[in-house]
């Protein structure tokens, strides 16, 4: 097996496109312009409209969990998640009143809290693009390195789940960065001998700890681990670390894990997160998947979420040339003679797989820490089309100029076809489906949870503090987060009531108001909702866009009656969550 070094073009530090007539070299001023355009309008896809959804109740756990910091200190709020997203969000919040009680600024333009809450997810998300650059560089050269980033700064996927306020854009960045820093690590320790690499393995070992304070995804590890194993049954391998090395790789990694994420140094942290692990924090049973409800625990393993749920949403959530240029590349990893690089990949996405695929219970946006792998696949396609195209029409047309402006042209074509697909679905990316998957006609359809994701309820519950009495009932699945937004519509004296619990049902009266959202359709709410459904028209909907997201009643005599009767068949659930905690939450 040939060293990587030897396989690709190794373009970190030495920024060059390779061509099947060589190297044409690019000055690092172009590169680094080119990255920062990226970065730059990357960003600005992912902060337009920031607030232009409402929070989902996933969300306002983190903004309960800042104000608490903020009241208490650091504390075991929300501490089945690490600390490190949480401590950023704080500073935005903090900013962000900064910012609005200065009269000549938060006058004007106030900051609001959906916005200040998602910023830092926006900025590292936008940042990404630079460490799928790096690492895609690293594995097979500057052109699929810099195709790679531009498709993640504008594929819609990536945009919209780097807009939620959740840890799965941070321990992404940060498995991008620990897993480019190991890489550079082993082409030191392979290929410049006089260089010591040990520097690339500290740095890679601090960024793993900032990984593991995002987000509690040790499988990710196995990752780079079992990378490394691969080579060290060569004899002619000099990327050995070494025991005693490897325990002050892992030292440091917990070191920083523990500065980055010190609540858990605290025992009601444990007990929370021993909650969560236990699966007694999840309010709800079932996810919605193609219009039928599927248990939703891990451990229902294939009784759960069928298996293909992450390879359908590869093939119809990404724009048709990404997920051409996927299958593409997909097969070009197969091939030898892609190099080393390879190997990293294969290995990327089949542990992945199998650690995501075969659990119960599972959420579109955990495909964040494998979409960089996806996207950097389809730039090997995009690239390995281009080339085998510029050769065809060479010989065809008995001139050398196809066999490099194909491939410019392509990637072009690629990266405008992304551009274009988010610009259309901007700013509700996540209801974007392909063609493959019926476009627009079957929009929310197929993991409508993490389409919607409550982004309706702050507009549902607008609408309503308009039309209530005093101490109306509002039923729904996400009591806390329309008793939050009743407070922010000045009606706190809503009563925020659970759909799927039987009791508080029967505490419903005419007048009252039960709220129908599009992914908050469980086990313990189906029947209920079609009955609702069947005996009441709804006195408004509301829409994502065009896309209907929410219906909402007001219950009369005759609703009333049905539901009373409906809740009698209802099995009340067993919760030990606290009324704000009733979400959905990942892990």
């Amino acid at each position: 097996m040939a060293s990587r070094a030897d396989a690709i073009v190794t373009a970190g530090l030495r920024p060059d496109l390779f061509t099947d007539r060589g190297l044409v070299s690019i000055s690092t001023n172009l590169l680094v312009a080119s990255l920062a355009v990226l970065v730059i309008v990357g960003f600005g896809f992912r902060v337009s409209s920031l607030s232009a959804e409402g929070l989902s109740e996933d969300e306002l756990n983190k903004l309960q969990a800042v104000a608490d910091y903020r009241e208490h200190g650091l504390t075991s709020a929300n501490s089945e998640h690490p600390l490190l997203m949480k401590a950023l969000m704080t500073g935005s919040v903090v900013l962000a009143d900064k910012w609005n009680s200065i009269p000549s600024l938060g006058g004007h333009r106030p900051i609001s809290p959906e916005t200040a809450l998602r910023l830092p997810s926006t900025i590292f998300g936008a940042l990404t693009s630079i460490l799928i650059y790096l690492l895609a560089a690293e594995l097979f050269g500057a052109e699929i390195g810099l195709i790679a980033a531009a498709l993640w700064a504008f594929d819609p996927m990536a945009i919209g789940f780097n807009r939620l306020a959740k840890e799965d854009t941070f321990v992404s960045f940060f498995f991008l960065l620990a897993n480019f820093l190991w890489l550079r690590g082993q082409r030191v320790a392979e290929s410049e001998p006089h260089r010591n690499p040990e520097k690339f393995y500290w740095a890679s070992a601090a960024a793993f700890g900032a990984m593991l304070a995002s987000k509690y995804l040790f499988p990710l590890l196995a990752v780079s681990a079992s990378y490394y194993l691969l080579f060290q049954r060569l004899p002619e391998t000099r990327w050995r670390l070494g025991k005693i090395r490897l325990l002050k790789f892992y030292g440091l990694m917990g070191i920083v894990f523990v500065i980055l994420n010190p609540t858990i140094l605290l025992p009601a942290t444990w007990h929370q997160m021993s909650q969560f692990a236990g699966q007694k924090l999840i309010g709800h049973a079932g996810y919605e998947f193609m219009g039928k409800v599927y248990p939703h625990r891990f451990t229902d393993y294939l009784h759960g979420i069928p298996w293909y749920f992450y390879h359908l949403f590869l093939l119809i959530k990404l724009p048709l040339l990404t997920v051409a240029g996927f299958l593409v590349g997909f097969v070009m990893l197969l091939r030898r003679k892609t190099g080393d690089g390879r190997l990293f990949m294969l290995v990327w996405m089949f542990l992945w797989m199998m650690a995501f695929s075969f659990g119960g219970g599972k959420f579109t946006r955990y495909f964040t820490t494998v979409l960089p792998a996806v996207l950097i696949t389809s730039a090997i396609g995009v690239q390995a089309v281009g080339r085998w195209t510029g050769q065809r029409l060479s010989a065809l047309l008995v001139t050398e100029w196809p066999r490099t402006y194909s491939r410019i042209a392509l990637t072009a074509i690629m990266i405008l076809a992304s551009i274009r697909t988010s610009a259309n679905v901007a700013p509700h990316f996540r209801l974007f489906t392909n063609d493959l998957g019926g476009g627009t006609a079957k929009t929310g359809y197929y993991f409508p949870h993490d389409e919607f994701y409550d982004a309706s309820i702050r507009d549902v519950m607008i609408e309503i503090a308009g039309r209530a009495t005093p101490g109306t009932r509002v039923a729904s699945e996400t009591p806390g987060l329309t008793s939050y937004y009743a407070q922010r519509a000045n009606r706190p004296d809503l009563v925020s009531v659970n759909l799927s619990d039987p009791n508080r049902l029967q505490e419903l009266r005419e007048g009252d108001f039960v709220i129908d959202a599009r992914g908050r359709r469980y086990f313990s709410n189906a029947e209920l909702l079609d009955t609702i459904e069947r005996s009441s028209t709804p006195a408004f909907r509301v829409s994502l866009g065009n896309v209907p997201s929410a219906s909402v009643y007001v219950l009369d005599h005759n609703s009333l009656e049905a539901i009373s009767e409906a809740a009698h068949h209802l099995t009340p659930l067993t919760r030990n969550v606290p009324p704000q905690r009733l979400a959905v939450e990942g892990h």
